[in-house]
């Protein structure tokens, strides 16, 4: 592999591919194919503290290999230790942000994070509706881990009964499950039957992340369920290391770069939990970022 650098600074990739010596005396033939990174565009709000939110997808998307693109939801006040406030963009200028992106790159996977209003959600939900963008990698957040709400009632109803039909997956944790499915969650069965309940509403498949659950002290262990029906089981050891920050969003951008580079769903799960339990049990070793919830 030869890395290159073209005029947009965007780095290539020349494969070598070897064929037959036809003499003793000749040299081999080489054939190169020029490969791009593929796009990954994030449609989330902006964490300053770059602890979540767009900065920390596009930490993880660019460690994958992977181009990242950016649309802004909504611009948050906040670092380590809480939200102190929110100023949230338009549909317009949702919009005006998507249109040049994908009139431009070629757009291989697609994640959601933030979505702080009604007129947002229905923006995404139109956006992908008139558009060829990829059905997305949706992470419903809904709360901050430091418990301010991100997300209005009307906002949520939007996402549940529009945007879910959209997603290639949906990636909730557990409070954000049982908001969606009306099930209460307390164990693995329970956590089948609210992917069951969610994937009802329109989701292709449905990734329930069981950090949460009362038996979280011992194992975590995330539930999908994919899109033929087929459940999935992903078991880590828990780790405890405090309140950590921008887990989520992380994991749903490892999971779009994944599918960008072709992988398959389940395998696209794997590697994007593999390298979120990476960078959590890296917090053991390095020190603290900021006052509050460490960031990943």
């Amino acid at each position: 592999m030869v890395p290159l650098v073209n005029d947009q600074d965007q780095e290539l990739t020349i494969q070598s591919v070897t064929l037959g010596r036809p003499r003793r005396d000749a040299p081999y033939k080489l054939v190169t194919t020029m490969l791009t990174k593929p796009v990954v565009l994030t449609i989330a709000g902006l964490d300053p503290s770059g602890g979540a939110g767009i900065v920390a997808d596009i930490k993880t998307i660019s460690s994958f290999g992977c181009f990242p693109a950016v649309a802004l939801t909504s611009i948050t006040f906040q670092n380590t230790t809480g939200v102190f406030g929110t100023e949230h963009q338009t549909a317009e200028t949702l919009r005006q942000q998507v249109e040049p992106i994908i009139n431009d790159l070629q757009v291989a996977a697609v994640k959601t994070g933030m979505l702080p209003t009604a007129e947002i959600v229905m923006e995404v939900v139109r956006l992908f509706r008139e558009t060829d963008l990829p059905a997305p990698v949706i992470d419903p957040v809904m709360v901050s881990t430091s418990g301010h709400d991100l997300i209005g009632e009307e906002a949520f109803q939007i996402v549940r009964n529009e945007l879910l039909r959209a997603a290639r997956v949906i990636t909730p944790n557990i409070p954000e499950a049982e908001r969606l499915s009306g099930i209460a969650i307390s164990d693995e069965s329970a956590m089948r039957s609210a992917a069951e309940a969610i994937k009802a509403l329109g989701a292709e498949a449905v990734l329930i992340k069981g950090g949460h659950t009362p038996t979280a002290g011992r194992e975590a262990v995330d539930v999908l369920l994919n899109n033929i029906g087929d459940f999935y089981e992903f078991r880590d050891e828990f780790l405890d290391v405090g309140e950590v920050h921008g887990s989520g969003c992380t994991l749903s951008a490892a999971i779009a770069s994944c599918l960008a580079l072709g992988m398959k769903l389940e395998e696209a799960v794997r590697e994007a939990k593999s390298y979120v339990s990476k960078s959590i049990r890296a917090l053991q070793k390095t020190s603290r970022i900021g006052h509050g919830a460490k960031p990943i």
